[in-house]
């Protein structure tokens, strides 16, 4: 079974992650090979450096992300032109990774993608499990988690697909308000009501 993981910023992905992880299910995490595949050597990070110039790298050749960040969050054909050259390289990776599990004889592989749903790659999946908490407590975490103002958070927050948007996408939701305990009896539950053994 391949599951789809998502939720929002500050809705505690992470968390529920590492939970299946601790459950032997194996996940392969989007935005971990989002840094992989950037790398020197790689295929992407090649395509990068002749397209944005060596201005974009630190002295020890690695990838200046904050300098190349703030040339494609201004400019959109150059953020689409970044985006052509890295998402090939993170969904074949991602596949390399999930049919190496399945060849292991897992009975379950997640993909964790923060922007599941905004990428409309929900076509992948067996099941697609969401990670959500309300607003106000959304709010709460992300100020505390990046130390920031209610104003940044709740740009962040904004610049993503709403919560209550992606409810009805999902083949399951938990709600992630709660205590560990609560978020962790939720995913055994939904992991047993789709047949796993856990």
């Amino acid at each position: 079974m391949i599951i789809g993981l998502t939720g929002s910023i500050a809705t505690g992905k992470s968390t529920v992650s590492a939970m299946f992880q601790k459950l032997d299910i194996p996940v392969v995490d989007a935005d971990q090979i989002a840094r992989q595949v950037v790398e020197p050597g790689e295929e992407a990070y090649d395509q990068i450096v002749n397209h944005f110039g060596k201005d974009i790298l630190f002295p020890d050749g690695t990838l200046d992300r904050k300098k190349l960040g703030s040339i494609v969050f201004e400019n959109e054909t150059e953020r689409l032109k970044l985006n052509s050259m890295i998402h090939p390289a993170i969904h074949k990776k991602m596949e390399d990774e999930k049919n190496k599990y399945i060849k292991r004889g897992h009975e379950a592989v997640v993909l964790d993608i923060p922007l599941l749903f905004e990428g409309k790659r929900n076509r992948t999946f067996d099941k697609i499990l969401l990670v959500a908490v309300s607003e106000d407590v959304q709010l709460k975490r992300l100020m505390e988690r990046d130390n920031i103002v209610e104003h940044d958070a709740q740009q962040r927050i904004n610049s993503q697909m709403p919560i209550k948007d992606k409810i009805p996408l999902a083949d399951e939701v938990i709600h992630n308000d709660g205590s560990r305990a609560e978020t962790e009896k939720q995913l055994l539950a939904i992991l047993r009501k789709w047949g796993l053994n856990v």
